[in-house]
This record gives C-alpha cells, sequence and structure tokens, in this order.
C-alpha cells in the first residue's frame, strides 16, 4: 500500500517539531517506520542518532521489525524501545545520579504494594484488618505513582497535601523511597522519574544525550504521562527534532497518569509546531467511522478531524436490547457462532469487547456449551505465580543483597524457624542502622536484639547466600542448584494439593530457570537479566499473542490498537459505559473515549448490546440506555429488540437464527 499525500507530508518534514494526529486505522505505525527509513536515506542521520519510543513491548516489536523491514540493514541500528527501557538505559549509565549502585533492583506491582502495606502498618500502629491493608497499599500505590509521573519529590507532595489522607500518602511515599534506595531498587515509575530528574539537574548529562539522540520519534503521544513529555522535551531541546503521532480521541489511560493535555502543552511550548492530520481510515466500513465521528464529537477537541474511508458503506450499526445478562451471553454466543457458518469465518475473526471484566462470565459459560474456542485477555501473568515469584526472590537475593523485599519473601521458603518476631527485631535492628536487613545480619547487637539461636540461623543464612551467591558466573545453573540444596521443589511438593499440582508448579520454575539460561547466553549479566524480566512482565500483561483460531475476549482497554472483523461490544449502559465511577465532565469523556476506540476496532460489523435489568452484586436491577447510544447517527444503526420494534421484524429475526442453528446441525 502506497503513502497517502497526508501521510507523505508526515514522512518528508523535517524542519521542526511535528505532530501527527493519526485516526484509528490510519496507517500511524507505517508513517513512522516510512519517516524513519526517510531520516536514513535523506535526513543524513546515522541510524544510531534515531530513537523511537512506544508504549508496549509488542508495539516495539513490531515497529523494529517494520523498520528493520522498510530500512534495511541499516534499520537494524535504530533504537526502537519503550519510554521504560529507555529511561533504563539512561539510568544505567550513571545509577549513581539518582542514588543507586549498579546492580539495582526493579521492584514489580507485587513487590512495591507489599512493601506499601508494611509501611502502612508501621504507620497506623497495632492489629490492622488485611483487607483494609490491602485496598490501602494499592491506594497508596495510585496516589505515589501519580506523583511520580507528575514529576514531584515526597517534599513536594507533603506540601501540597490538602487531606489527612493525602499527608498520610505523603507520609509513606517518603519512607517508600527511602527504602528503595536502602534497597537499591525502583519501581516502574522511578524508571521515568530519575532519568527525567538526572537530566534536569545535569546541564553535562543533557548536552551528552541530546548529541547522541539527533531525532525522537514517539508513538501513542496521547498517552504521555509528566515525566514522559519532560523526557521528551530534555533529550530532544530546543531544537525540537521530533515527531510524535497521537490521537487525542484514544487517550483513554488517565487511571494510569496519561495526560491528554499535553497536546496543548506541546503546542505551547514549540509555537512552530507543525500538524499534519490522517483522516483517512483504512480498517473500518463508513457506517462504522460515520457512529464514532458523530460519538466522539462530543467531546472538546483541541484539533478537529474527521475519519473517512473507501472501504464502502456496509451493514448499519446494530444496537440490540435483550431482557438481561444472560439473554446477552446467548445471544452474542449463538451469533459468533451462526455468522462463523455463514461466512466460513475463522473463530479469531471474532471478538466481544466489554467495560469490566465481570461481563465476561456468563458468555464464558454460553461458549464453552457451544463448544467454541476463546481466549479471554487479562488473566494472571507468569509472574505472578507464587513459586516463580520464589525463584525470582532468591535471584534478586544473589544479584542485589540489599533487596529487603526479596528477603522478606524467602528467608522463610522453605522454613528456616525464622519467624515473625525474629524477622521484627531484624526490621528494628536494620531501622536504627539505617541499612538493609542482610547488611543489620553483620550488626554486634544481633544476639543481644534477638537472641542466640536466632541469631545463629540468620547468620548462617546470610552464609549460605554468599557461598551461592560467588557462582553467579552461571546464573541459570547456580539458581537450580541453590533451590536443589535447600529442598524447595519437595516444600513446593508439601505446599500443593495433589502431585499433579505440584508437578505443574515445578515446571513452571523450570520455565523460569530456561528463560534466565536463555538470556545469560547472550551475554546479558545477572543485573540485566532480571531487569529484562521484570520489564517484560510489566510491559507485556494483556498481550500475548492471540491464537487466529479463538474468539477474543477483552475489555475495551485491551483491545486498544487491536482490529477483529467482527466486534460486539457487550453493556451499552448507564452504570457500566459510562461507568458508575464517573461523574465528571472529564470522566464522562474520558468513558467516551473508551467507546470510541471499542467502536473502532471493529472492520465488517459492529453490533452493541444492552439489557432491559442486570444481575449486580446479587441483585437483578433495572439499567438504562448508555447516554452515548443517542448520540449515535439514526441513519447508521438499527435497533433491534426495543419495546417499539415491529412484532414482524422479532418474527423474521427468531426465524432467521432458528434456520441458522439447523444449518450448523445439517
Amino acid at each position: 500500500m502506497e503513502l497517502n499525500p497526508q501521510q507523505i507530508s508526515a514522512v518528508r518534514y523535517m524542519d521542526g517539531p511535528l505532530l501527527v494526529l493519526a485516526g484509528a486505522g490510519s496507517g500511524k505505525t507505517r508513517v513512522i517506520t516510512a519517516k524513519i527509513a526517510h531520516l536514513l536515506r535523506e535526513g543524513g542521520l546515522a541510524p544510531e542518532q534515531i530513537f523511537a519510543v512506544t508504549f508496549t513491548n509488542r508495539a516495539a516489536r513490531e515497529m523494529s521489525e517494520r523498520v528493520a523491514a522498510s530500512a534495511g540493514r541499516p534499520g537494524r541500528s535504530v533504537s526502537v524501545s519503550t519510554f521504560h527501557r529507555l529511561g533504563l538505559r539512561i539510568l544505567k549509565e550513571n545509577p549513581a545520579a539518582a542514588g543507586l549502585r549498579p546492580g539495582f533492583s526493579i521492584f514489580d506491582t507485587a513487590d512495591a504494594e507489599s512493601l506499601l502495606r508494611e509501611l502502612l502498618r508501621m504507620h497506623w500502629g497495632g492489629a490492622v484488618d488485611a483487607a483494609a491493608l490491602r485496598d490501602a497499599g494499592r491506594a497508596a500505590l495510585s496516589m505515589i505513582s501519580n506523583w511520580k509521573n507528575a514529576l514531584l519529590t515526597p517534599d513536594q507532595a507533603a506540601a501540597n497535601a490538602r487531606s489527612t489522607l493525602d499527608r498520610t500518602h505523603a507520609a509513606v511515599y517518603r519512607d517508600y523511597q527511602n527504602h528503595l534506595l536502602v534497597s537499591n531498587a525502583v519501581d516502574f515509575d522511578d524508571l521515568l522519574l530519575h532519568p527525567a530528574r538526572a537530566l534536569q539537574q545535569s546541564s553535562e548529562r543533557r548536552a551528552l544525550w541530546q548529541a547522541r539522540l539527533r531525532y525522537l520519534l514517539v508513538d501513542e503521544y496521547q498517552d504521555t504521562n509528566g515525566a514522559q513529555y519532560e523526557l521528551i522535551r530534555l533529550l530532544t531541546g530546543e531544537r525540537g527534532a521530533f515527531t510524535v503521532v497521537g490521537d487525542d480521541d484514544q487517550s483513554i489511560y488517565a487511571w494510569r497518569g496519561a495526560r491528554p493535555d499535553n497536546l496543548v502543552t506541546l503546542a505551547r511550548d514549540y509555537p512552530s509546531l507543525t500538524v499534519v492530520k490522517l483522516e483517512q481510515n483504512y480498517r473500518s466500513r463508513s457506517s462504522i467511522l460515520k457512529s464514532a465521528n458523530a460519538l466522539i464529537s462530543h467531546n472538546p477537541h483541541l484539533f478537529a478531524k474527521r475519519l473517512w474511508s473507501e472501504r464502502g458503506p456496509g451493514d448499519p450499526v446494530r444496537i440490540v436490547t435483550v431482557a438481561d445478562d444472560e439473554g446477552e451471553a446467548d445471544r452474542i454466543a449463538s451469533e459468533i457462532v451462526q455468522q462463523r457458518a455463514r461466512l466460513r469465518a475463522r473463530w479469531g475473526e471474532f471478538a466481544v469487547v466489554y467495560r469490566s471484566n465481570h461481563q465476561a462470565r456468563g458468555l464464558e459459560l454460553r461458549l464453552q456449551a457451544l463448544r467454541v474456542p476463546y481466549r479471554l485477555s487479562g488473566g494472571n501473568s507468569f509472574f505472578d505465580r507464587s513459586e516463580v515469584r520464589d525463584a525470582l526472590a532468591y535471584f534478586r537475593l544473589l544479584v542485589n543483597p540489599t533487596d529487603d523485599g526479596a528477603l522478606l519473601r524467602v528467608i522463610n521458603v522453605p522454613r528456616r524457624q525464622l519467624g515473625a518476631a525474629t524477622l521484627s527485631g531484624l526490621q528494628r535492628l536494620a531501622g536504627r542502622r539505617g541499612s538493609s536487613l542482610l547488611d543489620a545480619i553483620d550488626s554486634s547487637d544481633l544476639a543481644v536484639e534477638l537472641g542466640g539461636s536466632a541469631a545463629r540461623r540468620l547468620l548462617a543464612f546470610r552464609d549460605w547466600l554468599a557461598h551461592w551467591r560467588g557462582r553467579l558466573d552461571r546464573p541459570a545453573p547456580a539458581l537450580r542448584d541453590l533451590l536443589a540444596d535447600c529442598g524447595y521443589e519437595n516444600w513446593l511438593a508439601g505446599e500443593s494439593r495433589d502431585s499433579d499440582q505440584a508437578r505443574l508448579r515445578w515446571s513452571n520454575v523450570e520455565l523460569l530457570l530456561a528463560a534466565i539460561e536463555r538470556r545469560s547466553l547472550t551475554g546479558e549479566e545477572p543485573a540485566e537479566i532480571l531487569r529484562s524480566l521484570a520489564l517484560d512482565d510489566a510491559l507485556d500483561r494483556d498481550e500475548d499473542e492471540a491464537d487466529p483460531d479463538e474468539v477474543q475476549l477483552l475489555t475495551l482497554h485491551a483491545a486498544k490498537g487491536l482490529e477483529f472483523a467482527h466486534v460486539w461490544l457487550m453493556g451499552f449502559e448507564e452504570g457500566l459505559l459510562p461507568h458508575r465511577n464517573c461523574v465528571s465532565d472529564e470522566q464522562v469523556a474520558e468513558e467516551r473515549r473508551l467507546a470510541y476506540v471499542g467502536l473502532t476496532r471493529a472492520m465488517e460489523t459492529l453490533t452493541l448490546t444492552l439489557t432491559r435489568q442486570r444481575r449486580f452484586r446479587g441483585e437483578t436491577r433495572r439499567t438504562e440506555p448508555s447516554r452515548f447510544l443517542a448520540e449515535l447517527p439514526a441513519d447508521q444503526v438499527v435497533w433491534e429488540g426495543r419495546d417499539d420494534e415491529p412484532e414482524e421484524r422479532r418474527e423474521a429475526r427468531a426465524r432467521a437464527s432458528l434456520d441458522a442453528l439447523k444449518n450448523l446441525l445439517d
């Protein structure tokens, strides 16, 4: 497919900062890869001077493959990565700027929440309900993440605190950062925060990176937060040698800190900014695009655009009303079966998207009953399995002995007679010394604080770890032998419900060991292997490759960036879409963008469903149609199942469904 005039304009423009407003299905990745090839051939830039960043590993891999295909061998030397991997690269060059030492760890979400729960327990004192503490830890992490994304320090967060809860979070933020530093660790947000601060504070480091990075391309710009925008600004300097590509109508991650107003900030900070709009859609039929355009027109826009397609009008968008959520699941499942048979299509051409995961439960049962293969996105990560986390914690302790989170996870796995009282005493000792837990074992006060037998067991654990740390030149064999030496496999079997589960859980450990071995054979150092595994997990969640012969069930957030021939969007009702927690105009605007994303996933047919009543937390409640339905163009949609639908139309549809099912059985 050749580039259209607007795409050509975006590719060839190199006279200053450029914003490409790329509507859904308008070929934005093609523009980015074509521009990289143009910069290499016509722009006089070396591959090492061009950097491209996006948000997920999948998007980075796809872009890297396309660059190599379009630009040949030079394209393979272009840096294509996620924002977080670029941040890690900057941080690794000078960890001391962030108070870190080489070999620092990356805390994942579970590590961060565990640490915050402990800090909150200490802050409150006394017994705390476990469920309440879990929720409080998640709320604290969300708030701290927002502060980091806005580049706010703990002191700044405390100064801006207005409520008791904000002051508590600010105090915990300070303790949290101190614990990370003592553990020689960062969390996911620090991979943006620390590099941005390092570039802000050092003109020499900033000049070095600006000389190295001569042109920057940014994908999904609408999803950038404050720290990411600051990185763009600091890396490109006054030259503004960048192309950012995005779509404000698809900004759906405010809850992660994304700031769609970064479009406004960009126009303000770069008065010479040129804007190119990509409005030709290559994905969807016109009826779908006209419906999506009408819906999103109710949101405010800095730059207006209107998608269009040459693919023909297609079928009208269907809006199907059913009695309840059981009827909704029945209707969708049976229609998928019928349509696949009629069109001789693959299961993978069909997708059902929804606002919340709980909506898929009934549909799963219907698909199972009809023996329809399906894949449910959003399952647990491989790295969430307890046995994988245990093995990784041992590996982390070998690489980074000051990693307190890893130590607390495995010091009694398998059991070593080191109980809660011993660990609490060790934590008090470490707190007084301002050291890590493992370093505190060297304290001359250890036996006085904990007693002789506990002290001897802790010293034995320290020496045991030191022995295996000495074998890290071969990380996978060292970790395997460590687990064998402590009897972990037998302990795991004792913790499993039966032998089959024990074998499955140990096979997960084997998979982890194999992954470590593969990375070590490519020359990665142990610390780098750990950081790669942590980033792969964080950036690959919900991104497993779909089986082409499975119906896809996924949330609207997970559907972004994907496309399917036939799409059903469940639950177009008040309380679901828009979500019941959305009250402000901006929250409703984001929900409208979420609905827009759902509509524009469809290529050929699109069906929106809603119910008259739905079960919610054990109760059956009357529902109201989503306000967004009234914003769709009447001439592009057809309603089915409404009270005012003619009886003959209902009967004809019922006969057609029955005939289709009979044909399936013949």
